[in-house]
């Protein structure tokens, strides 16, 4: 059996929810599992974290009634809302919640007879300028929705676009208009994303939407306090199973991207981009084997990538290779350190992991 497997760590993403709550006590926190759980495997995301969390996020429908058929009964807000007035009946029918972003989701709710009102999230933007409603347009809309029988559990939502960044102007330009709107339609609030949530207390409303934190990844240009706390839950792991001693000058890979300086030793490792592994991985991409750092040497190929062991004399063939996340002995290579040398982000790389690599799930799972 090939030896390459996601082994995802169900206490992990426990531990990294009840950060994401510890964070802002007076808030409730939707636990975000989009895409699959970013990579994660959605339902069994979901049915370790049922019993902690209020509610779950999804970007759409699909997604909801995948949770629904596998028996998750906690409320799942759709972040993008319907894609078709005919979803509403599934809406009505799973009682989903959903958020509204434009005039015709508005329309198509207010033409529909619900069995009970459907809880509502209007989503405004406020300088993202992707999805929702101007400040300008919002309280008409608001109105519009507050007073039909449809609707229930009216809040405001919006997204940020640089909560991530160390400097804080235009985030803060952004909640400007905000806390303003919140204020004159005196509406309850969602706005902070894993950034915001992990550092800037003043986007805190009634509710958080934690995603790539819940899965140990740092989103933050500079780690602060409680992003050193985040546990890895995905650890891509798979073994060495081949050796190569390569003279000085040889190459390695297609193109002969790497070559040998010294005399050295190449671990041939099965994992490549036809798993997800990201091609773009560099010279110099850190992977661990047997727990020790050491990295890749030569292009990445579809199903193997070759690693410099030359000082890792213990490395064999069945050696443990870790690509990011945790090594059995603990040693953990952070997913965002591996990103940075794809040129990309974690969230790339977590949901780039293929339906072949099979996803080994540990850990309490309730």
């Amino acid at each position: 059996m090939r030896p390459l497997a996601a082994h995802i760590d169900l206490d992990a993403l426990r531990h990294n929810y009840q950060l994401a709550c510890s964070c802002a006590p007076q808030s409730r926190s939707v636990a975000v599992i989009k895409a699959d759980a970013y990579g994660h495997g959605a339902l069994a995301c979901a049915q370790a974290l049922e019993a902690d969390v209020p509610a779950f996020a999804v970007a759409c429908i699909e997604e909801a009634l995948a949770l629904r058929a596998g028996g998750i009964k906690k409320p799942i807000i759709l972040l993008e809302g319907i894609f078709s007035a005919e979803e509403l009946a599934l809406v009505d029918q799973h009682e989903f919640w959903i958020s509204v972003h434009s005039e015709w989701q508005v329309a198509a709710l207010l033409a529909f007879s619900p069995r009970q009102p459907i809880p509502v999230w209007l989503k405004v933007d406020s300088g993202m300028h992707r999805l929702g409603f101007s400040p300008e347009e919002a309280p008409s809309v608001w109105q519009r929705l507050a007073n039909a029988p449809q609707v229930t559990a009216l809040h405001l939502m919006s997204h940020f676009a640089t909560a991530d960044a160390r400097e804080g102007s235009y985030f803060n330009q952004q909640m400007v208009v905000l806390k303003r709107l919140a204020e004159q339609l005196n509406a309850p609030l969602c706005l902070a994303n894993s950034p915001a949530t992990l550092a800037w207390p003043t986007a805190h409303g009634d509710w958080n939407r934690p995603g790539v934190m819940l899965y140990g990844s740092d989103p933050l240009e500079v780690a602060n306090e409680v992003t050193q706390q985040l546990r890895p839950v995905m650890s891509l792991r798979s073994e060495i199973i081949a050796l190569r001693e390569l003279g000085i000058g040889e190459q390695v890979g297609y193109g002969g991207r790497w070559r040998a300086e010294r005399r050295s030793r190449i671990a041939v490792v099965a994992a490549g981009y036809g798993d997800g592994y990201d091609r773009h991985a560099v010279d110099g991409t850190p992977v661990l084997v047997n727990g020790k750092r050491c990295a890749i040497a030569g292009k990445v190929s579809m199903d193997m990538l070759t690693v410099d062991v030359t000082d890792i004399p213990e490395a064999t063939i069945g050696s443990e290779v870790v690509l990011w996340g945790a090594s059995s002995d603990g040693t953990v290579l952070p997913i965002d350190e591996v990103a940075r040398y794809c040129d990309t982000i974690s969230y790339t790389l977590l949901t780039g992991v293929l339906p072949r690599v099979p996803r080994h799930y540990h850990g309490a799972r309730i």
